[in-house]
């Protein structure tokens, strides 16, 4: 099916250019509606439409600068190229500020307003497809928190519907920045608990003199600084959900209690003698390969058994690609709010570069990199310029492989290798760790040792 050829308003008193124009326009593939004065083209415009419009800046009634000033007011991103044969610096700026998308003077310089014309065009394109994402993000274009239509991503809304409604426990394993939290928050939001807290507690955030307190609570004078009573997530959770993010990084001893509780639904504070009855459904998270975390020895297998009645794995964003003009899109919303700005779109070469960059930081770091260049643009498009160096240049940043002088420690070896490994996941300590298959805790003492903050 033929796409539907781009109309353009000709603005223009002079019969002979309007010939003329009429013949090059109409060769490059417009659709063509002339106005001899400024009036009547801001008549036509509210009948045509037109998706692009010239116009001459000297014209009676109506001059070009105040019919782009009309247009501006009921379409500001209408593309409106204005045209005169008496220029000035200052009349330039005017119709910049104003927003013109060009100014060209006579003698017209065909192959340039050619050129101006099909970059409008594209813009055009990926305006109507930005406006095509907004509408879908705003009927719904996922499941709850989560955003994305792709095939896996379906199928994974469909295993939430099935497990939300069970009172058993989760496991919910991803590498991290995909979203895992979300998912957790959309199984307890289509629960019969979804009136009830949700408490989410990340165990690799917390320093493990203090976990156990945080979890089960304490009573006053429980340890040094312990000066009042403190309650735990179990009990903050009482008949709500309670996320327990990255599992695996829990030290073992706070494990086997963890066990416990689960299969008495009771617990007793840190430092006191009286039992809780709770009442949570537990859903466990963590970046690793659950079976893995329990053959090196990180996640005791009867806790994981015991946690394993569903298992829930999302997918990377690598795996779902297709996602990503929507996510971009659910972001530029999100950071225009935040910051008061009114971003458009990503242009077409932005898009391209995101939808080619391999995301190892996953949604996350498509978060924060769109975040950054909302920032950037400042007007209404996000140029492949905004984009973060690493995403505009991947080879230079790709650190796969490296060599290392014969006779280096391995002390120095490995040193290169967590900082290298670090670059390369977007500074994202969790992503790092997973690749080369150590502990969260383990990165960041050997980054303290390194000087690395």
């Amino acid at each position: 099916m033929a796409s539907t050829p781009t109309k353009v308003l000709l603005v223009d008193d002079d019969p002979d250019a309007q010939d003329i124009m009429q013949i090059y326009l109409g060769q490059w593939g417009f659709q063509v509606r002339i106005a001899s004065n400024g009036t009547e083209a801001r008549d036509l415009a509210d009948t045509y439409n037109p998706d692009i419009v010239i116009s001459d800046v000297v014209m009676p009634e109506l001059s070009g600068l105040e019919l782009l000033r009309c247009l501006q007011s009921s379409d500001p991103g209408r593309p409106v190229i204005l045209i005169t044969g008496y220029s000035s610096v200052d009349m330039a700026v005017e119709a910049m500020k104003e927003g013109a998308q060009d100014f060209l003077t006579k003698p017209l310089d065909y192959s340039k307003l050619k050129s101006i014309l099909e970059a409008a065009r594209i813009d055009l394109k990926v305006r109507k497809e930005s406006q095509e994402l907004s509408t879908q993000l705003e009927r719904g274009a996922g499941f709850g928190p989560l955003v994305g239509k792709s095939r896996v991503m379906k199928e994974l809304y469909k295993l939430i519907k099935t497990v939300a409604g069970s009172e058993a426990p989760v496991i919910i394993s991803g590498e991290s920045g995909t979203g895992k939290e979300l998912v957790a928050r959309s199984l307890h939001d289509q629960s019969a608990r979804s009136k009830e807290p949700f408490i989410a507690v990340n165990s690799a955030a917390i320093p493990q003199d203090l976990i156990e307190s945080e979890i089960f609570g304490h009573e006053k004078g429980a340890f040094t600084g312990a000066i009042a009573e403190h309650p735990g997530c179990f009990e903050l959770s009482n008949r709500g959900t309670l996320l327990l993010d990255e599992i695996a990084e829990m030290p073992i001893l706070l494990q086997s209690k963890l066990l416990r509780v689960l299969e008495g639904s009771k617990i007793r504070r840190l430092g006191g003698v009286k039992e809780f009855s709770v009442d949570v459904r537990v859903i466990a998270s963590t970046n690793q390969n659950p079976r893995h975390a329990v053959e090196s020895g990180n996640l005791r297998e009867d806790l994981y058994f015991r946690l394993n009645v569903f298992s829930l794995l999302v997918p990377p964003l690598r795996e779902h690609k297709d996602d990503v003009p929507l996510l971009a899109q659910y972001f530029i919303q999100q950071f225009n709010q935040k910051h008061s700005l009114h971003v458009e779109a990503l242009r077409e070469g932005a898009l391209k570069m995101l939808k080619a960059y391999s995301w190892p930081g996953n949604v996350r770091e498509l978060k924060n990199a769109m975040e950054r260049a909302v920032i950037m643009a400042r007007g209404n498009w996000i140029e492949t310029s905004h984009l973060p160096p690493y995403i505009q240049n991947p080879v230079a940043e790709d650190t796969s492989s490296f060599v290392l002088p014969l006779g280096v420690s391995a002390a120095r070896a490995q040193k290169e290798l967590i900082l290298r490994t670090l670059k390369k996941a977007g500074n994202n300590k969790a992503e790092a760790a997973r690749q080369l298959g150590l502990d969260v805790k383990t990165i960041l003492k050997k980054l303290k040792s390194y000087g690395v903050h």
